[in-house]
């Protein structure tokens, strides 16, 4: 039903009333944001699938989301490859067998977003082709306009990641997704604030939106890691 609406959204945006700017970043910071990332959330039964069937499913969603774009239906495209990247982020969690595997990872790939995003591809991408990026990231319509924000591929896959390892192993689910949400929605404000500024990295808003909710649980579990070969001499 979600996924319908967003399809919808995005096939009306522009017939709808332009907001102004501020009001238009607010739209999509408390709105627009948090209704594509709940379709993420409630996604998550899909993600105890067995990898065989995430995997189909994923080249299944990214299969429609190029048919739409050929035939025209941008926004049943947009919202399939939105579905296409969560799956795959489902799917990569079956790579994780320990919790923290995946608390190093979160505090090593912001600092290669950065990097990414300052001086490597995501910032030769932008920059010198940004056909390639419009094609590939996932638009987050604006009201009466052509225009839109857009969020790139490891920025879904990642968060659909650590928001099923938040399941899996038992974390805070509810407070990793509305942290996750609101670092992302607080990123794209920045974003708007600051006029000179063509993007920002999104992976430090999801990771730290994964880490700080759970940082107790994912210390313990740490710990735990480290006295297992001592408990079992």
């Amino acid at each position: 039903m979600l996924l319908a609406v967003l399809v919808a959204y995005g096939a009306t945006t522009d017939r709808l009333p332009e907001l102004p700017s501020g009001l238009d970043v607010a739209f999509h910071a408390f709105v627009v944001l948090p209704a594509f990332a709940a379709a993420i959330w409630l996604a998550l039964p899909l993600a105890r699938s067995t990898t065989k069937r995430l995997l189909a499913l994923a080249i299944a969603a990214g299969i429609l989301a190029a048919a739409c774009s050929l035939l025209g239906a941008g926004s049943a495209g947009n919202v399939s490859k939105l579905a296409c990247y969560a799956l795959v982020g489902f799917c990569f969690l079956t790579l994780f067998e320990e919790l923290w595997w995946l608390a190093l990872v979160a505090l090593l790939v912001p600092w290669v977003d950065v990097w990414s995003v300052a001086a490597g591809p995501t910032e030769y991408v932008v920059e010198q082709r940004p056909g390639i990026f419009e094609h590939v990231a996932v638009a987050l319509p604006s009201l009466g306009e052509t225009a839109t924000v857009s969020i790139g591929p490891p920025d879904i896959v990642f968060f659909a990641l650590f928001l099923a390892a938040a399941d899996r192993f038992r974390l805070r689910v509810a407070p990793t997704w509305l942290a996750m949400t609101g670092l992302l929605a607080a990123t794209l404000v920045l974003v708007w604030a600051w006029d000179d500024v063509a993007g920002l990295p999104a992976l430090p808003a999801v990771c730290l939106g994964f880490l700080v909710p759970n940082a107790d649980l994912l210390w313990h579990d740490v710990r735990r890691a480290r006295t297992r070969p001592t408990e079992s001499t």
